[in-house]
C-alpha cells in the first residue's frame, strides 16, 4: 500500500464577516478535497500538545507521526538537518531571518519575501564581515537563513518575528543568558545590510529592504527514529522550506529538492506532484507540503490565503488524487493542513485542525463533504500523531484496519 500525505501549511482560521462568517477553507472552491472527504474520513484534531509553541515545527512533526514533546529540540536544529550543515554536539542552531523593521516596528518577517539569489548575497557578505571560527552563516531559501554557533547561548527565550508582525522590536528582543552577545550581532547586521547592493536595489524598487538579522528558534541537534523503524515505510519529503526537509532527513527519509519550489504561491506546483509520483512508484510513503497559504495568513492577505488554498486543491489533490487512482495499487490519501494562522491576527494559532483520509483506489463520486474547521461541532478528537501512526503501521498490510474509527470508502456505499 502506497501512502501519500498532502499539506497546505496554515490554511486553518476564522470566521469572517467579510466572508459571510465563513472561514477561508469553507469560502474556498476545493472540490477535489471535498469529494475526497466525502469517500473518506474527516475529523477535526490537535497538532500541538499543550504547553508547545503552534509553529510548523511541531505541527509538521506531529502530522509525520512523530510525538514532539519526545523529539522537538527547537526549530533551528531541524531545519540545519534539512539544508544538510551538520552539527557537532556543542553546536547551537539558530533560525536567521532577513526581516523588514520601519519606525522601530517589526514590519514584515519576510523582507518582501525576498529571492534566494538576493539573500544569498547579503548572507555571504555577513559571513565575511561577523563570521569566524565557530561562528557560521548559512544561505536557506528566501528570508530563511541560519547561524550555527559553536558553544552558543542555547538557554533563552526568542520570538518567531511572524508572531509579533506591526510590534515594537524592544519588546520581543532575545532574553536569557548571554543575552548581550546575541544583541551585539543582531546589532552589528544593520550598517551591513544598510549599505548593502541588495537592498539600495530593493529601496530604489519600492521593495521591502531586508534591514535586521532576527536569531530565534534555537537548539542543540536534533535526532529521530527512521520511518523504517518507526512505521516500516520508505519514502521521502517534497518541499520548499528546509524544516519540513529537515524533518524527513532525520527520519531517514529522502528530501531531494525540487526546482522552482519557492515557499509562495509561484512555487512549482507540477514539479512538486510529479517528484512525488515519482517516489511512489519506488517507494511506499510520500508527504508533501505546500507553504503558500501560510506566509499569505502572514501577510494579512485574505484574498492571496484564498486562492493559495484553491491552487493547494487544483494543482496539488487533484493532480495528485489522479496519479494515485492510475498507480494500480492500493493507496491511502491523507489530506490536512498543519495548523491554524489566522489572516485576522497573522500568527498561528493551536485551534484544531481538519484532517482527511480516503482509502484507495476507488469510483469516485461528484459528492462534497465539508473540510473545514467546523467538523466534529469544532471539537478535537485528539493529538494527531496518535491517529496517523497507527494509520501509518498498518499500511504494511493492505486491509489492515487503523485504529479510531477510520472508515473505508466502501464502508460508505462507494465502489
Amino acid at each position: 500500500m502506497k501512502i501519500a500525505v498532502l499539506i497546505g501549511d496554515g490554511m486553518g482560521d476564522y470566521p469572517l464577516d467579510k466572508l459571510g462568517g465563513k472561514t477561508p477553507l469553507q469560502f474556498a472552491s476545493i472540490p477535489n478535497i471535498r469529494r475526497i472527504a466525502a469517500v473518506g474520513t474527516v475529523r477535526l484534531v490537535t497538532t500541538v500538545p499543550d504547553g508547545m509553541p503552534p509553529g510548523s515545527d511541531v505541527a509538521n512533526l506531529s502530522i509525520m507521526g512523530f510525538d514532539p514533546r519526545q523529539y522537538y529540540t527547537g526549530r533551528a536544529p531541524i531545519e540545519a538537518a534539512g539544508a544538510g550543515v551538520d552539527m557537532a554536539d556543542d553546536d547551537v542552531a539558530f533560525r536567521c531571518n532577513l526581516i523588514t523593521v520601519a519606525q522601530d516596528l517589526i514590519q514584515d518577517h519576510s523582507a518582501g519575501h525576498i529571492t534566494t539569489t538576493e539573500a544569498r548575497q547579503i548572507i555571504e557578505e555577513l559571513g565575511k564581515r561577523l563570521g569566524k571560527d565557530g561562528l557560521r552563516f548559512f544561505t536557506g531559501t528566501s528570508y530563511r537563513h541560519l547561524l550555527i554557533w559553536k558553544n552558543g547561548p542555547a538557554d533563552l527565550a526568542t520570538t518567531p518575528p511572524h508572531d509579533v508582525l506591526g510590534q515594537p522590536v524592544g519588546k520581543h528582543l532575545p532574553q536569557g543568558k548571554r543575552l548581550a552577545e546575541v544583541l551585539k550581532l543582531m546589532e552589528a547586521s544593520k550598517p551591513i545590510l544598510a549599505k548593502h547592493p541588495v537592498n539600495l536595489a530593493r529601496r530604489k524598487a519600492g521593495q521591502n529592504e531586508a534591514t535586521h538579522i532576527w536569531l530565534w528558534g534555537q537548539g542543540r541537534r536534533a535526532s529521530l527514529p527512521s520511518y523504517q523503524e518507526a512505521f516500516g515505510l520508505a519514502g521521502g519529503v517534497i518541499t520548499a522550506v528546509d524544516l519540513v526537509r529537515g524533518i524527513g532527513k532525520l527520519a531517514g527519509l529522502e528530501a531531494n529538492p525540487v526546482p522552482g519550489a519557492t515557499g509562495f504561491t509561484d512555487t512549482n506546483y507540477a514539479g512538486k506532484v510529479q517528484a512525488a509520483l515519482d517516489t511512489l512508484k519506488r517507494l511506499d510513503f510520500v508527504f508533501v507540503h505546500v507553504e503558500a497559504p501560510d506566509e499569505c495568513s502572514h501577510m494579512g492577505d485574505l484574498l492571496k490565503k484564498i486562492s493559495a488554498i484553491e491552487a493547494f486543491d487544483q494543482q496539488i489533490v487533484g493532480p495528485m488524487l489522479k496519479g494515485l487512482q492510475t498507480l494500480g495499487c492500493p493507496y491511502r490519501l491523507i489530506i490536512g493542513t498543519d495548523h491554524c494562522t489566522p489572516v485576522s491576527v497573522r500568527n498561528h494559532t493551536r485551534d484544531p485542525v481538519p484532517i482527511a483520509i480516503m482509502e484507495g483506489p476507488v469510483k469516485m463520486a461528484l459528492a462534497e463533504k465539508p473540510f473545514d474547521e467546523s467538523v466534529d461541532g469544532g471539537k478535537s478528537q485528539g493529538l494527531v500523531f496518535e491517529w496517523l501512526k497507527t494509520v501509518f503501521r498498518s499500511a504494511q498490510s493492505y486491509g489492515a484496519e487503523p485504529e479510531l474509527s477510520f472508515t473505508h470508502p466502501a464502508q460508505q456505499g462507494e465502489s
